[in-house]
């Protein structure tokens, strides 16, 4: 929760002078250390929260189980190993699916509500069939353990503590997002303090507009003046800048990093109160509840987007279920057809610069990523996007999967965990970003998808420029209708291959 008395304080704040401080000195590198290794159970549950929340939810699957049983009347048989098998046989499932669908990921505690009962809920009766099927196969259908409550008992247990304890636990752990405060005077101070008393924003630093000594005792790095904005936004991912500074001394320095910020597409916040005041409050204590204004480059319509989120998790789980006769298929004849793994894991660039492992069905040789070097000069697409016709990297098998777009029916799972959605800009590699002049990079503002304008409109026969045009024009019109106008245009060019290589 927000102080009630941070907006007055702020907007004192705005009075005092920028004074030097007896420590600290300019951070010149925007190098980030590299994270520290993890174990196992670290890389499946990141945070203490989320680790306790798989430990928990491991006993709550055992217990459905046993408590099940019991409540269709049956007795527990603890020597039997085809109870043991089973037990471990959910255990394993559970963590397995929990870890395919970032269950426990360290963002689920911001993850929306609707999500996490979507997602609960996939693996509760993911677990259910599985356990059916393995009970038919290993006891031959005798009730070792009874199923009839356990999906009721695994869903109401498991749900409940999420949300009545484990989300309220994981706020109090690391933050989640990114914040660049603009300023080091009293004000840039006061929103660094307060933001990392409230916990779920981390300052990655600070930039001293010119009048301001970069010495001060602020709560965090000082990465030197603000004209270094643009090389900070590309350099680092960041969710949200804060400008803090005063508008008659800093006016022109705010205004360039507001123009800065809505070229980049990355959101920005405002002090609310240019001018102190002692006694009087906003009539809307809720929309300056921190001093500050926010703002978004991109109309807010979250209604819209709580459907589009509520159809993302609807779409994909429903395609993968009815899909999976083909995935299988496509996964035996990859690995028949060719040495290697039968997915590809590829880093992209999503949401506000941040990274994460697309998936692909693996449509090329094993080396590929090192013979590309070796073609860069074969590449037929302008821009910073590699793309040849006839890619000699290409498999037997790969060629016709990605004539047909089924290479990419594996990202149904990146759209399941929230990493993108069924209709977005397609998301970048993070070399291609670092070659994005300012305006490309708004792309990044809004959350990747499947397919968008570009897969439509000819896909690898337009050039860079029209494909950055197109998904820009996506961004600033985007409505529900153009999603499904999107989605039902995308059909007939995956059936006939158009546009593809």
């Amino acid at each position: 929760m927000q102080s009630p008395h941070l907006a007055a304080q702020l907007s004192k704040s705005m009075a005092e002078a920028a004074s030097p401080a007896s420590s600290g000195s300019e951070t010149r590198g925007l190098s980030l250390p590299p994270p520290a290794p993890r174990s196992t159970l670290g890389r499946l549950a990141p945070g203490f929260a989320a680790k306790l929340n798989l430990l928990v939810d491991l006993m709550l699957v055992m217990g459905a189980l046993l408590g099940s049983t019991v409540l269709m009347g049956h007795s527990i048989q603890l020597t039997n190993p085809d109870m043991w098998l089973l037990l471990g046989m959910a255990g394993l499932g559970w963590v397995l699916l929990g870890t395919t669908l970032c269950l426990y990921d360290p963002r689920f505690s911001d993850r929306a509500p609707l999500d996490d009962l979507a997602l609960v809920s996939i693996t509760v009766v993911s677990v259910t069939g599985m356990l059916y099927l393995e009970r038919m196969l290993i006891a031959g259908g005798m009730p070792v353990v009874a199923l009839s409550f356990f999906p009721l008992l695994l869903w109401l247990s498991v749900l409940g503590l999420r949300q009545l304890v484990f989300r309220r636990l994981a706020v109090r752990e690391e933050p989640l997002d990114e914040a660049l405060i603009l300023g080091v005077g009293a004000m840039g101070r006061l929103t660094g303090e307060d933001l990392i008393t409230r916990g779920r924003r981390h300052v990655i630093g600070y930039l001293a507009f010119n009048s301001e000594q970069l010495l001060s005792a602020v709560p965090g790095p000082v990465l030197g003046k603000t004209d270094r904005l643009e090389e900070v936004l590309c350099q680092v991912p960041v969710d949200i800048v804060y400008i803090s500074g005063n508008v008659q001394k800093h006016g022109q320095e705010m205004q360039a990093a507001i123009k800065l910020c809505e070229r980049f597409g990355i959101p920005f916040a405002i002090p609310a109160h240019p001018f102190r005041m002692d006694r009087a409050r906003a009539e809307d204590s809720h929309a300056v509840a921190d001093g500050y204004l926010h703002f978004v480059t991109h109309a807010p319509q979250p209604h819209q987007m709580a459907i589009k989120r509520l159809f993302d998790i609807i779409a994909s789980g429903a395609a993968l279920a009815v899909l999976s006769p083909l995935l299988v298929v496509v996964a035996i004849l990859i690995k028949l057809t060719s040495r290697g793994p039968i997915f590809f894991k590829q880093k992209r660039v999503g949401l506000h610069g941040k990274t994460f492992n697309m998936l692909k069905f693996r449509s090329m040789v094993v080396n590929a990523e090192e013979l590309r070097l070796k073609l860069e000069a074969m590449n037929e697409q302008t821009g910073p996007v590699f793309k040849i016709k006839n890619d000699p990297r290409i498999t037997s098998i790969g060629r016709f999967i990605r004539k047909y777009s089924i290479d990419e029916l594996p990202q149904l799972l990146n759209v399941l965990r929230g990493e993108m959605s069924v209709v977005g800009p397609r998301p970048p590699l993070p070399k291609e970003v670092e070659k994005y002049a300012a305006w490309q990079r708004r792309r990044l503002s809004v959350r990747p998808g499947l397919t968008c304008i570009w897969q439509v409109s000819g896909r690898n026969q337009i050039s860079f420029e029209e494909w950055m045009y197109l998904d820009m024009q996506y961004i600033d019109n985007w409505t529900l209708l153009t999603d499904l106008g999107l989605i039902l245009k995308t059909v007939p060019v995956v059936i006939t291959g158009s546009g593809a290589s």
